[in-house]
């Protein structure tokens, strides 16, 4: 099937041998720009081998006929390959689906795949007015999360564009980001359907979240000091809030007090300076109600509890030899550290660690395959990102413009499918598409 992703167990044996990249950051090998499609469905194929058609009636060429049908709201072809007779198509009555329950529509409406709604919109005024709808809001709150998606942002040239990549559908489709104010700012993170981005407007650094599904965003209040921070933000399903927190300056070269920001107060507070640490990097991860940062002096983690607003520092050795790790936060308390090992190319490797709470050490869980390696990193200097959302963790290259996916709880390896950009720049992270997230 199109847009599948290739899979492989620990030890690298493929399960299913297509395989496509990302594309700049996340590139495809047999597609093209990413389009606002759904998925290509073809049904009816007949069993054409000498066996399938013992005791079955004549279905030569010259008796096939092909119906060809265009669904209304659906850009792809479904094709039906019965020697049967051409039906057209049914009409719908107008004046019964109109008389549809409003509960039984939002019931259906709902289910419907999140991005496909921008098309729906345009079928009457009812439905253009649903994403303001409170009772259509309230089911689609009540329903299954759509799953796990990538979100890729960049702009071309100025011009913000997005793409994202759903997991359980495997396609991409195109997010209009015009609505974004024509700022300087990247990329900070997603969580709960809510995207974070922060930059510069003007000479004054600023923070806004948006929900692309809905188009709306705002910008935050202004933080006490004016300068660009390290952010990550998090999202309360509970009690549907969100919270940013700002830890050290981006460049380090400020020691600035952390700010947290709660959208409940739509206000930021101050609390604890960050200990005189000598950070790897501005990697972070949140996990547990704790926000873990990676320390070279004093070597290990530096841990920032949200509730009690304090700073503490685990003293977890990093393995031997890890030349670039990444943090990245899983489910049920796990945290793990994926990242390269070795000194020389030749016997470089990547592998995922867990973090026994208990005895502060890494302990691996897995390797990437080695022929899996090669292809995503060529050379022993190439720059790759990870990020991870819910025990699955991606690997992206920038030169080699491919992305792989792990995921922790089925120990299986598969490359992502598809076009998503054709941008050196772009930056990605996992986004979880919902109607009902709110910026306020």
């Amino acid at each position: 099937m199109d847009g599948s992703a290739g899979e492989s167990s620990e030890s690298g044996s493929i399960v299913s041998s297509s395989q496509s990249s990302i594309n700049g950051a996340l590139h495809g090998d047999d597609y093209g720009c990413p389009r606002q499609v759904s998925p290509i469905r073809t049904g009816g194929l007949r069993n054409t081998s000498p066996m399938g058609r013992v005791g079955l009636r004549n279905t030569s060429p010259s008796r096939q006929k092909v119906i060809k049908t265009r669904p209304r709201g659906l850009d792809e072809e479904t094709v039906a390959t019965f020697g049967k007779v051409a039906h057209p198509d049914v009409q719908m009555e107008d004046n019964i689906w109109a008389m549809l329950p409003e509960d039984l529509l939002n019931e259906i409406l709902v289910r419907v795949p999140p991005f496909m709604i921008f098309r729906l919109r345009s079928v009457c005024k009812r439905w253009n007015s649903i994403l303001q709808d409170s009772s259509f809001l309230k089911f689609h709150s009540q329903v299954p999360s759509h799953g796990p998606c990538l979100l890729t942002f960049w702009k071309n040239p100025h011009t913000p564009q997005c793409s994202v990549f759903s997991l359980p559908l495997k396609a991409w489709y195109r997010i209009p980001f015009t609505f974004l104010p024509q700022w300087a700012f990247w990329l900070v993170g997603s969580s709960g359907g809510i995207v974070c981005f922060s930059g510069l407007d003007g000479l004054t650094f600023k923070t806004l979240v948006c929900n692309p599904l809905t188009q709306t965003w705002r910008t935050l209040p202004s933080m006490h000091y004016n300068q660009q921070r390290q952010l990550i933000m998090v999202v309360n399903r509970i009690d549907r809030s969100f919270k940013v927190i700002a830890t050290g300056d981006i460049y380090g070269d400020k020691s600035l007090p952390t700010e947290v920001y709660d959208s409940k107060l739509d206000r930021w507070s101050l609390h604890q300076l960050m200990p005189a640490v000598n950070l790897c990097s501005s990697k972070m991860a949140y996990c547990d109600s704790r926000l873990y940062l990676e320390a070279l002096s004093p070597l290990g983690l530096m841990m920032y509890r949200l509730d009690t607003g304090y700073w503490e520092h685990i003293p977890a050795k990093f393995p031997r030899s890890l030349l670039d790790g990444y943090l990245v936060a899983g489910t049920q308390k796990r945290l793990f550290l994926a990242g390269r090992i070795g000194l020389y190319s030749t016997f470089q490797s990547m592998r995922i660690w867990e973090l026994d709470h208990a005895k502060i050490t890494w302990v691996e869980i897995s390797r990437m395959p080695p022929k899996h390696f090669r292809a995503l990193l060529r050379l022993s200097a190439e720059r790759f990102e990870c990020f991870g959302q819910d025990n699955l963790i991606c690997f992206t290259s920038w030169n080699q413009g491919k992305g792989l996916l792990y995921d922790v709880d089925k120990k299986v390896w598969s490359w992502i499918a598809g076009c998503a950009l054709q941008s050196y720049n772009c930056q990605v992270c996992f986004y979880e598409p919902r109607f009902d997230a709110s910026i306020y």
